[in-house]
């Protein structure tokens, strides 16, 4: 599954790809070889949106969903938008969480 990450610059985004490939690493479920993170700043989404599986879009750029959806909707990639708290606590695990969700409600809709 390949999670892409998208925020204004990718700095802080890379920290928490990072806290989620921890808490992949960790896991007693999940497996390292079944994801493939990459973060990208929001102005290099379309390179990425092929074959991205779902999309973590950080709070910073919530508002440029005008400007996401035109790139992710033609590949129905489903999204989630962190919330500043959970991003601020660079909390991978629930970001994973809600990435895995989004994914799954996407696969069930078919």
């Amino acid at each position: 599954m390949k999670i892409v990450l998208c925020c204004a610059g990718g700095f802080s985004t890379t920290m928490l790809m990072d806290s989620m490939k921890k808490t992949v690493h960790e896991s007693t479920k999940l497996k390292d070889e079944d994801f493939k993170f990459v973060a990208v700043p929001v102005d290099i989404l379309q390179s990425e949106a092929e074959d991205c599986d779902v999309l973590v879009v950080g709070p910073q750029i919530a508002h440029r969903m005008d400007y996401i959806h035109p790139i992710i909707d033609p590949y129905k990639i489903p999204h989630v938008i962190v919330d500043k708290d959970t991003y601020g606590k660079m909390d991978g695990a629930t970001v994973l969480k809600m990435a895995l969700i989004a994914r799954k409600k996407a696969d069930m809709s078919k």
